[in-house]
């Protein structure tokens, strides 16, 4: 009987170690797998974000020739860059293929008396549409039209053409004979065409052309004499402002927005004294405009409104060259720009980053003529020879830098520096703004704000619940609060948006008064407590009190309501937000912080009441009974015995807490305004970077720098997170090992 007891206790110690060794090596598997999910989770994000940080690259791509009679009046790229095209002065128009060389096709326009083409110049940002000026006066304007073709072996092709979608007969300038200088400027269905003559005359004619209309006369006209000669006529926003530049770096920037009367606006210099333009040209969306002078300083001037409230040109940003720059070629589609030295040095640079891309000698010859495809993926450079290089240009995100991420931008219209997130626009022109310092600082305010409240509330009623509590309401009261835990944080964000949020803009001095009515009323209602007689404090058994302030916060919170309306009718003329805002210059959104900390707060409070209650309620018995036998109250037993063998698990709870409302997304993005504003007012609202995330993120083009800054947005969230637990588990491993010995 003995052996088979024996044996029985044998296979059931080998059946628990067997049991022990399998949990342990599951447990170490689930800890491994967990492990290596929040490191190929990182590694991911990297491998998205790394790609916007590389550095541009040019690279030669072909040599050729063409046979446009007469010098080269214009050189431009189709979009992709696979074709040029080449305008002579004797009004030959020809297509090459740019990979091969080969002539695709060659065209020569009827000019008037056979006047060679004195100007040539660019009408939309594609490069479709261009306007042809001959010596004599004449204008005319022709579109270059692809059409798509495949060919045996099914591959893609373009086949050029030409067209005068304004008519096929050239127009006379009337009003001058000889045209020095000469812009037209294309919105919608207005044309202004501005030139000088050599007396220092400007004309003025604006026309009205709907799309399949010819030119005729001139709905308006002007003919004004200028202070200067200019060498340079460019249009600015919208084709009301037009500015006048010399050689010598004179500037006349005169308002066109009535063609009729034109006006002067204001006259200055853009370059130091004494120095030179070499070239000038408008960035996208004709707001800035780009100068380089003949020390290689290129500088950027913005159209901004000064202290008066009056549109100005003001000096934005600069950078240095290497040599004097001979051409400047502003992409079509973004806020950058591509120059050629006169060492043939090419540099790309992007003005919102303030980073220059790539910077490398690239060519041995000064160039005639260049330009740059519309996507700024292809670069034509004509040499003195007559030869044509063409370079393949990698630059797929320029727009971002540590500056236009972390630090404050000037950006195009603004008059000082800011942080801004501004990811899209109706308007092609935008210029985006990528700072991540608003979203990073509302992630940190909807946080700052949801811990104040759940913090003292949570631990607060944890320590009551764990130490002070009778067992059978413990038992209710804990399981009710952790349930809420289960609540979907979608239903609080739906409620705080559409209910809570526009309740308190009706009650907002009611609530704001309850932070002081709640303590003072409950503290007074002890204190009476404390004075009634013995026979009547002992009716509600011990560890019950608590019970009793459920009616007493009722009755609080609706003296708070009734009473508020009364004073904010005598003291804030009926309304505390418009007092406010008169007074103080606060204003007041209805989805701001004090919604989004109460929501967050009932969101969080849960989780940092369960595990504090579970380190206070889990503290050995023998401690407390103890502290209490050698003469110590139940409160000096808690506050020097029972919190400090806890602390470990608060200081969890806290942070874990805090790693919840950091992360939070639901409850931000519904209850918010969530418009990416830094004020620390508790009556703004703010954009998180989870609640960034979740909005745009599905409208974003995979690949694209909004895309990767999503990606670099969750990367930031995800380092913040590991930072503070790190933090946390390093500090509460020392709380415990302080502490544990207790």
């Amino acid at each position: 009987m003995t052996s088979k007891i024996t044996k029985d206790n044998s296979w059931l110690a080998r059946k628990r170690t067997y049991i022990d060794q399998s949990a342990r090596v599951f447990i170490g598997l689930g800890g491994i797998s967990i492990i290596f999910a929040i490191v190929l989770i990182f590694f991911y994000l990297l491998w998205v974000v790394l790609p916007m940080f590389e550095s541009a690259e040019v690279k030669p791509l072909s040599e050729f020739s063409t046979s446009v009679e007469g010098e080269t009046r214009y050189l431009g790229l189709e979009e992709s860059g696979h074709i040029a095209i080449e305008i002579g002065s004797a009004g030959t128009v020809e297509f090459v293929n740019v990979d091969t060389g080969d002539r695709i096709k060659q065209e020569t326009l009827d000019l008037v008396d056979e006047a060679p083409i004195k100007f040539v110049r660019e009408l939309d940002a594609d490069g479709k549409l261009v306007l042809l000026v001959t010596e004599n006066a004449y204008f005319q304007v022709m579109r270059f039209n692809y059409k798509v073709n495949f060919d045996d072996q099914g591959k893609r092709f373009l086949i050029p053409s030409i067209e005068f979608p304004y008519g096929e007969e050239p127009v006379r300038i009337n009003g001058i004979d000889e045209v020095e200088q000469i812009n037209m400027s294309r919105d919608d269905e207005r044309f202004v065409l501005a030139a000088v003559n050599g007396d220092r005359e400007l004309l003025i004619q604006q026309f009205e052309v709907g799309e399949y209309d010819e030119f005729s006369d001139p709905e308006y006209e002007s003919l004004i004499e200028i202070p200067i000669q200019p060498d340079y006529i460019k249009f600015g926003q919208l084709g009301h402002w037009l500015y006048l530049v010399n050689e010598d770096g004179e500037l006349v920037m005169m308002d066109i927005s009535d063609t009729e009367d034109p006006v002067l606006h204001e006259k200055m210099h853009v370059t130091e004294q004494g120095h030179k333009v070499d070239a000038l040209e408008m960035l996208l969306g004709r707001v800035s405009m780009i100068v380089a002078d003949d020390q290689g300083k290129v500088e950027q001037w913005s159209l901004q409104r000064d202290e008066n409230n009056n549109y100005t040109l003001a000096r934005v940003r600069g950078f240095e060259a290497g040599a004097p720059l001979t051409d400047i070629m502003p992409e079509r589609r973004r806020k950058g720009l591509m120059a050629i030295d006169q060492n043939g040095e090419i540099i790309l640079y992007y003005t919102t980053s303030q980073r220059m891309l790539f910077n490398e000698q690239m060519i041995d010859f000064k160039p005639v003529n260049a330009t740059i495809s519309p996507r700024a993926s292809v670069a034509l450079l004509q040499s003195p020879d007559g030869k044509y290089y063409s370079f393949e240009i990698h630059n797929e995100h320029p727009e971002i830098s540590w500056h236009s991420l972390w630090e404050s931008v000037l950006y195009e219209g603004y008059t000082e520096p800011q942080y801004s997130w501004q990811s899209s626009s109706a308007d092609n022109d935008f210029e985006p703004k990528f700072s991540l310092m608003p979203l990073t600082f509302g992630t940190l305010k909807a946080a700052f704000y949801a811990m104040m409240i759940a913090v003292p509330l949570a631990i607060m009623g944890a320590i009551y619940t764990a130490y002070f509590m009778a067992p059978k309401m413990r038992g209710l009261v804990k399981p009710s609060i952790e349930i809420m835990e289960a609540l979907p944080t979608v239903i609080l964000g739906f409620l705080a948006g559409l209910w809570f949020a526009p309740y308190v803009e009706e009650h907002l001095l009611a609530i704001l008064s309850m932070l002081f009515v709640l303590p003072v009323g409950l503290i007074l209602f002890a204190w009476l407590w404390t004075y009634l007689p013995g026979h009547i404090r002992r009716l509600v058994p011990e560890g019950w009190q608590a019970a009793l302030l459920i009616p007493v916060i009722a009755l609080l919170g609706v003296f708070a309501l009734g009473v508020a309306p009364f004073f904010e009718t005598h003291l804030f003329g009926g309304s505390l937000q418009r007092w406010m805002q008169h007074e103080f210059g606060i204003g007041y959104d209805q989805r701001n912080s004090v919604v989004v900390g109460i929501a967050m707060g009932i969101a969080v409070i849960p989780t940092i009441f369960s595990i504090t209650e579970d380190a206070i309620f889990s503290v050995p018995r023998h401690l407390t009974n103890g502290s209490l036998a050698l003469g110590a109250t139940p409160w000096q037993t808690l506050t020097r015995v029972v919190i400090l063998t806890a602390s470990p698990g608060i200081f969890s709870a806290v942070m874990i807490g805090l790693g919840r409302a950091v992360g939070e997304t639901m409850i931000v993005l519904m209850a918010t305004g969530n418009t990416p504003v830094m004020d620390m007012s508790i009556f703004e609202g703010m954009r998180t970077l989870s609640a960034n995330i979740a909005v745009e993120l599905p409208e974003s083009e995979v690949g694209s720098s909004h895309y990767r800054i999503l990606f670099l947005a969750a990367l930031v969230l995800f380092v913040v997170t590991f930072v503070f637990n790190t933090a946390a588990e390093v500090v509460r491993q020392r709380l415990r090992k302080r502490y544990g010995s207790l």
